[in-house]
């Protein structure tokens, strides 16, 4: 399979001729110098001879990618590359053209006359970085005297530096399953001594690259690998994660048992708790304990109002409206300065307005008194949205969050605007900032 990177290529690699036969030297030095170890123990294995092996491995994986330079015009390329290509095609990846290069060992990837990453298609040595890692590895193992750690820390965080250029291009290319190896081996790379770095992350990518290709077994193993390190990325995705995986594959109650965790960790989460929700809602349970969480969310962190903004949804969601509502305006008391308390507030009347007018317009036409007792409802549930997303239409920060109020404020006032000329003029004023598509 093709190895894709986007580090950048060294101005002066070996030829792949050059960098096989000093592979092929190396691997001679150091099969002989173990063979006198074996033989008798005090003649041990130089640190330098392992390193020279490191080195030359890397430079057989450089000579792979030729001598191209990312980010470098085709024609100031033209001027340092020692070879011409075969052919070159017109290609489309991602719905981006590209003029590709092709090379006896790699091809070259140009948009708009840059070139934007290389392929290996012929490696000058299969798993070059893979006999990098372990040649370093053997290397600190023969430091006794640490002098050669630096060099063998640089080699290892180049390694992973390289692997993660993989996994990223590998990923825009739509290869997932490629992406994920990479990252596994980026971080596997990293976290041997006397680096010793373990990169969470790259477990979190890998992780999340088996899921979205359906490895869910695999995506599981590595999400539980973060779990199992203490990182649990943005909002507590790997409890989402690994919650919803088991309830995928029918084991409801251990994934429960992630989410509820995750929940009283990261109650912000909107993932784990719609999870959370979907789960009490289907297995019959008690959604009380969903409030018990939420409190003991509220008593780590009594001044948090997202807390607050959490449990308004969750009483939305459940159909809960009184309460819904005295969360949404804790929120707001705990925080007058968080958006999402009159986002909350605002967005659950709207709701309101859009199911009531859903029911009436499901009314048989005899049924007119119905239908008149709805609309009274439809109006006030209109207006008490309006002001909470005024609010924070004038208080808010974020351009791209007044936009989306915009929105619905435009809306409302276009299904207000024959009860009163302010209405109107407020459509007017909402439908004016929706078509310039910003905020003021």
């Amino acid at each position: 399979m093709a190895v894709l990177v986007a580090g950048a290529a060294s101005a002066q690699v070996k030829s792949p001729s050059a960098a096989k036969a000093a592979v092929n030297k190396t691997e001679a030095a150091v099969a002989k110098a173990e063979a006198a170890y074996a033989a008798n123990p005090k003649k041990v294995v130089k640190v330098t001879t392992y390193l020279a092996e490191a080195k030359a491995y890397m430079d057989a994986y450089s000579a792979s990618q030729g001598n191209g330079m990312l980010n470098m015009d085709k024609s100031q390329l033209a001027l340092v590359l020692n070879e011409k290509p075969v052919r070159s095609e017109e290609v489309v990846i991602n719905g981006e053209p590209y003029v590709k290069d092709v090379f006896a060992n790699h091809n070259y990837y140009y948009r708009q006359n840059v070139l934007q990453f290389i392929e290996i298609t012929n490696p000058v040595v299969d798993g070059a970085l893979v006999k990098a890692v372990e040649a370093y590895v053997k290397a600190y193992g023969a430091d006794v005297k640490g002098q050669k750690t630096k060099d063998i820390v640089n080699g290892l965080t180049e390694i992973g530096a390289k692997y993660w250029d993989e996994a990223v291009n590998s990923y825009t290319l739509g290869n997932y399953e490629a992406a994920g190896q990479a990252f596994v081996n980026a971080a596997d790379a990293k976290i041997n001594a006397p680096l010793s770095e373990v990169d969470s992350s790259a477990y979190f990518n890998a992780a999340l690259m088996a899921y979205i290709s359906g490895a869910k077994e695999k995506a599981f193993d590595l999400y539980k690998k973060c779990y199992d390190l203490g990182y649990y990325n943005e909002d507590g995705e790997v409890y989402a994660k690994l919650g919803s995986i088991l309830i995928e594959d029918g084991k409801a109650a251990e994934g429960a048992d992630y989410l509820k965790e995750g929940f009283v960790k990261f109650p912000q989460s909107q993932t784990i708790l719609l999870n959370l929700i979907n789960y009490y809602i289907s297995s019959g349970e008690n959604t009380d304990e969903l409030f018990e969480l939420l409190n003991k969310a509220k008593a780590n962190d009594p001044g948090n109002a997202s807390i607050y903004y959490v449990e308004g949804n969750t009483h939305a969601k459940l159909g809960h409206k009184e309460e819904a509502i005295a969360a949404y305006n804790q929120t707001i008391a705990v925080d007058p300065n968080y958006d999402f308390g009159y986002v909350g507030l605002g967005a659950f009347y709207y709701d309101q307005m859009i199911a009531v007018a859903e029911e009436a317009n499901a009314l048989d036409y005899s049924k007119w008194r119905e239908y008149d007792a709805l609309m009274v409802k439809y109006y006030e549930n209109a207006e008490a949205a309006v002001e909470p997303f005024e609010t924070v239409y004038a208080k808010s920060q974020s351009a791209d969050l007044k936009y989306n109020i915009a929105q619905y404020l435009r809306d409302i006032y276009f299904r207000l605007r024959n009860k009163d000329a302010k209405y109107s003029d407020g459509y007017e004023k909402y439908n004016e900032i929706v078509k310039a598509g910003k905020a003021e």
